[in-house]
């Protein structure tokens, strides 16, 4: 039996945000059904903490190193298989909704010399996507909180109206009503939200947000932190509670046409947000922003697969990456890629097939450091390629010590004990674990200096 399959994912969102994560408030229901249902990884991580990098996994199955896209305004180069090849070529009618972020090209933080942010994505710019299309390259360019535009298939203006979620959602169920009932399908929803909005530089949460959510409670590592959530989580969780009611729609949508018990669901994110809380060290190049670091509140996401054999209510502890997702996807649809795509199969996680899969996962990060990170379920410790910028380079061949906490002791990763003597034996246990990580993902093994 062939299995439709949907990718849902959102843009910036922290897995505390949700009911099956622990948030206090009832403002993700739908997505709690799922959890209860099938399968929820309660410790799932990006591998790349930027928008671009990590949709380049997510349409690959390589590193951001591999395809040369380590940053934003990097655009996926040509000449790479990539998910929506093997798809379609396995019989799948695809269907791409909402932000795409990797048809455009440029030096980081400048106006790009092939630019597609406001225009039409090429079709040879798609990714290998030939079916239904509702896209912007870069949806915060053509849209607000409310009100905006994408392009269809034939290049095509869509207007909306209306909060940016529920118009990408209802573009997105317009495919069940011109969709080919006789091939299966795989849909990815991309929304951007929760995202802050880039030129108005605060999150944009629905009407009525501020007043709904201000008796909100911050996460520990915010309360203490302190960077901007305190004026902007009333908005972040509106944005949050809205993508969970626009999931219900997808659902419901999916029941109406008897498609939802033929039909796998994945909610992801792409990276978390810690509030302009993280980087403001000397060395990061200046950045103090929301993502782009070594630590939970950016790279813990929510993931939660169900349908077909991801069933039971099952609640999986190990460690996974996200840099898994495209290998999965593909297994869900009977293509084994092997070698080709990094990662693992998710469904083998939860089965349990390897009893020596190392638990633990691997990070690379761009723009605010050249970084690379590995964490266990006890520690997170992470390098910076000193005097090099984040947004010119994508690999050292030397690093020194950031970041190494742990999370036994300190959940909230406040502590950084990177040059603590009682931990110096942990510290260089997890170097090489790490520097194994870089080895195996990048083929250069460098020296990290104390």
């Amino acid at each position: 039996m062939a299995y439709n399959i949907i990718f849902y994912f959102t843009d910036q969102q922290r897995a505390d945000t949700c009911g099956c994560y622990g948030q206090p408030l009832d403002i993700t229901p739908n997505l709690d059904r799922l959890a209860a249902e099938g399968v929820k990884f309660e410790y799932a991580f990006s591998p790349q903490p930027v928008c671009g990098p990590c949709r380049a996994l997510f349409q690959t199955g390589k590193y951001p190193t591999q395809t040369g896209c380590f940053r934003n305004n990097i655009m996926l180069p040509s000449g790479i298989k990539t998910l929506a090849d093997y798809i379609e070529e396995a019989g799948y009618e695809t269907a791409y909704i909402g932000k795409w972020h990797l048809a455009s090209d440029g030096e980081l933080e400048k106006p790009p010399t092939i630019d597609h942010t406001i225009t039409p994505i090429p079709r040879e710019l798609r990714g290998g996507y030939t079916g239904f299309w509702r896209t912007a390259d870069v949806l915060e360019f053509t849209s607000h909180g409310y009100d905006g535009y994408v392009f269809d298939e034939n290049n095509n203006r869509i207007d909306f109206k209306g909060y940016r979620a529920d118009c990408i959602t209802d573009l997105a169920l317009d495919f069940f009503e011109e969709r080919d009932g006789g091939k299966p399908f795989f849909m990815t929803i991309s929304h951007i939200e929760p995202h802050h909005q880039n030129d108005r530089k605060c999150y944009e949460g629905p009407k009525g947000s501020k007043e709904k959510f201000k008796n909100f409670v911050l996460p520990e590592d915010l309360k203490a932190l302190q960077g901007d959530a305190a004026e902007e989580y009333p908005d972040y969780l509106g944005a949050c509670e809205s993508l969970d009611q626009n999931l219900g729609k997808l659902v419901d949508k999916l029941k109406e046409k008897g498609l939802y018990e033929n039909t796998i669901i994945i909610f992801g994110a792409d990276h978390g947000s810690h509030f302009k809380t993280r980087n403001r060290d000397s060395h990061l190049n200046g950045y103090d922003d929301y993502k782009r670091s070594c630590h939970d509140a950016c790279l813990r996401v929510p993931l939660v697969i169900a349908g077909g054999p991801f069933k039971g209510g099952i609640t999986v502890e190990e460690l996974v990456s996200t840099e898994s997702l495209p290998k999965t996807i593909l297994a869900m649809a009977g293509v084994d890629v092997g070698d080709a795509m990094i990662g693992e199969n998710l469904l083998d996680v939860v089965e349990k097939k390897d009893a020596e899969r190392p638990n633990q996962v691997f990070a690379q990060i761009s723009e605010s450091r050249i970084g690379r990170c590995i964490r266990t379920p006890r520690y997170t410790y992470s390098v910076y390629a000193p005097g090099m910028n984040g947004g010119e380079a994508a690999a050292s061949d030397i690093y020194e010590d950031d970041f190494l906490y742990d999370m036994e002791k300190d959940p909230y990763q406040l502590n950084n004990v990177v040059d603590s003597p009682d931990y110096m034996d942990v510290k260089l246990n997890m170097r090489e674990r790490l520097l194994d990580w870089i080895e195996k993902a990048e083929g250069n093994r460098p020296v990290i200096r104390d």
